[in-house]
């Protein structure tokens, strides 16, 4: 991962999860911001947390794998971070094969 997609992932999850990041941020940062943010939603509730790491597409496998496990809010903002880095390289992949080769562009 190159720090592109790292400020791509940090503006994605700013937005997602109202993390107050700075402009050029870690990943060390945004695993801390997404840690305290998950342990405030497992406060609240099971239902609605399990709600959103379903819309988040995050698997329901390793999700529970990681339940019983010591520190579970970290554990959990890895999955949620994972997830974000996957979908980025998912839509650069997809970004680049889908430009048709045009020989008149080439040079």
């Amino acid at each position: 991962m190159d720090n592109r997609d790292i400020q791509e992932a940090a503006v994605a999850l700013r937005e997602q999860w109202d993390l107050q990041l700075p402009e050029l941020v870690s990943e060390e940062q945004i695993l801390a911001q997404l840690t305290r943010r998950v342990m405030v939603l497992l406060e609240r509730g099971p239902e609605s947390f399990f709600q959103l790491m379903y819309r988040l597409d995050i698997s329901e496998k390793k999700l529970n794998a990681v339940l019983n496990e010591e520190d579970v809010a970290q554990r959990i903002a890895h999955l949620i971070y994972d997830r974000q880095m996957q979908k980025i390289q998912s839509r650069q992949a997809n970004r680049k094969s889908s430009e048709p080769y045009d020989p008149e562009l080439s040079w």
